[in-house]
């Protein structure tokens, strides 16, 4: 027998000003399903979320929402915790300095009889309820700071069994875990639905949404344009209807024609920025020439992110060895002198460290360069106008103006806006930390063939990525790291998958 319906939405309705963010948006989830729902950023997910989360009230938008038949209003977050909804956001919603019980039970603590003083031990006895359906081992004692984010997730869904939701939502859960709390994520998703937990599944991680879900929902331009079991589909398939096209090459990779080394690195040691004595980064050498794209593969933790970000000068810890530009050596003591090098680094983090949040996407774009836009400290605002028009187009960046405010474009466009932001300096190397992560599927293509065409152009191109596939098929070699140092060179047309996983793992 078919699990009965827990949730549908009939023609859900969301319009802004001059933009029509949602479009009769129907489908429904069953008891105890993990329902992907994907596409493209821009596509409507986020703005459906806030309607079910009531941070949009009823009177805003037109549709109904049925909650095992029942239909349900929600006017503010306690409408839809009252309902059943629970939400674990991207952007983890908890207080570091508080323990995990407190997290979990804020706002609802037990008191001591009639008083307002906090009855502490039932506190922590009572959270143990929800901690123990996780089947991880959980300290109700233990500071969020303490904890590592793929645990702080596990207290955000511990809070969320706390309500007794039925009905768990998802926001992209794996974007800032490793791979081992993936495994652990997707164990208890899998633990929940035997339960009969039903959960929304949100991601831009194709092989997490066809390894973990039963059905997918696919969004387009605010609409819903298909409901599909999961089995059913195809990688192909899925891609074609979240972008509308057929995409017959994701990684459109040609044959550049190599130079002669553009950046060499010789016998790189980089300090750990707290623990005194111990190196992140171990004994690395490596070349990248003119035209070639040379991809850094390797597990979280093993030390590539702090190799680049050394390279720039942006990492806060002593280093050792030589840095060659063209040949020539530089020393490199801060991103200004990077800079002025000829190098360019396209953080991991573009919220944190790519971008200005509150300033414009022009704005944005020319601050790594002001000074050769500048006569005698006054901008010409001229140039700066034809500098930021140009990388614009050029990185066909979807924005209403120059003047947008860059913070209300969707991952794809900020992450080109981050590129432009390093190509309007005229760079001879660009260091690429995870250049696709948190993109959708057509802003990835669309960066890769930025990147084919830049090393095209002659420049030369470091690529640090946990993708796999994005590895194997943009890069001309691939060097794996474990634990801080280089261990292992490949060819591309002698990499595989498995090789590169066998040698990151630490294997000889």
């Amino acid at each position: 027998m078919e699990n009965p319906v827990i949730l549908e939405t009939r023609n859900i309705t969301k319009d802004f000003p001059g933009v029509r963010a949602l479009d009769s948006v129907s489908f429904q989830l069953k008891k105890g399903e993990v329902l992907g729902l994907v596409g493209e950023n821009g596509a409507g997910k986020s703005t459906l979320m806030k309607i079910f989360s009531g941070a949009y009230p009823s009177n805003t938008y037109t549709g109904e929402i049925f909650i095992e038949g029942k239909r349900c209003v929600f006017n503010g977050p306690k409408d839809s915790q009252g309902a059943g909804i629970a939400i674990i956001y991207q952007e983890l919603n908890l207080i570091p300095e508080l323990t995990v019980a407190e997290n979990i039970f804020l706002g609802r603590e037990p008191t001591v009889g009639k008083t307002d003083i906090i009855d502490r031990k039932k506190l922590f006895s009572r959270a143990k309820d929800p901690l123990g359906l996780l089947n991880i081992p959980l300290p109700a004692q233990e500071q969020i700071k303490n904890l590592s984010i793929g645990k702080q997730q596990m207290v955000e869904i511990a809070k969320a069994l706390s309500y007794s939701a039925k009905i768990l939502i998802l926001d992209e859960p794996t974007s800032a875990l490793t791979e081992q709390e993936v495994e652990v994520l997707l164990k208890l998703i899998d633990s929940l639905r035997a339960r009969g937990v039903s959960m929304i599944y949100i991601s831009h991680k194709l092989d997490e949404i066809f390894k973990i879900t039963d059905s997918v929902t696919v969004m387009r331009d605010g609409k819903t344009v298909a409901s599909r079991r999961t089995a059913e589909l195809s990688r192909q398939e899925m891609v074609s209807l979240m972008v509308g096209r057929n995409i017959e090459d994701m990684y459109p990779k040609k044959a550049a024609a190599i130079g002669e080394a553009v950046l060499e690195v010789k016998d790189l040691f980089v300090s750990h920025p707290f623990l005194v004595g111990e190196k992140v980064v171990k004994e690395v050498s490596f070349k990248v020439r003119k035209g070639e794209v040379l991809g850094i593969s390797g597990l979280m933790g093993s030390g590539r992110s702090e190799l680049v970000t050394s390279i720039f000068g942006a990492f806060p810890a002593d280093s050792s060895g030589e840095v060659y530009v063209e040949g020539k050596r530089v020393r490199i003591r801060s991103p200004y002198e990077a800079i002025n090098y000829g190098l360019g680094l396209v953080t991991e983090d573009r919220k944190l460290y790519g971008l200005v949040l509150g300033m414009q996407v022009g704005e944005n774009i020319t601050l790594t360069c002001l000074e050769k836009l500048s006569w005698h400290q006054i901008i010409m605002r001229r140039r700066e106008n034809e500098l930021i028009n140009k990388y614009i187009g050029a990185l066909r960046v979807k924005t209403r103006s120059s003047e947008t405010v860059v913070n209300t474009l969707s991952g794809g466009n900020q992450q080109k806006v981050v590129i432009a932001k390093w190509l309007a300096t005229g760079p001879k190397v660009l260091l690429l930390d995870e250049p696709t992560r948190g993109v959708d599927v057509a802003a990835k293509a669309e960066i890769y063939q930025l990147m084919d065409n830049l090393a095209g152009e002659g420049l030369g191109i470091v690529m640090v990525s946990s993708d796999l596939p994005e590895v194997l098929s943009m890069s001309d070699r691939i060097l794996i790291m474990h634990e801080g140092r280089m261990v292992k060179e490949l060819q591309k047309n002698e990499a595989t998958q498995e090789k590169i996983m066998f040698y990151a793992t630490g294997g000889k």
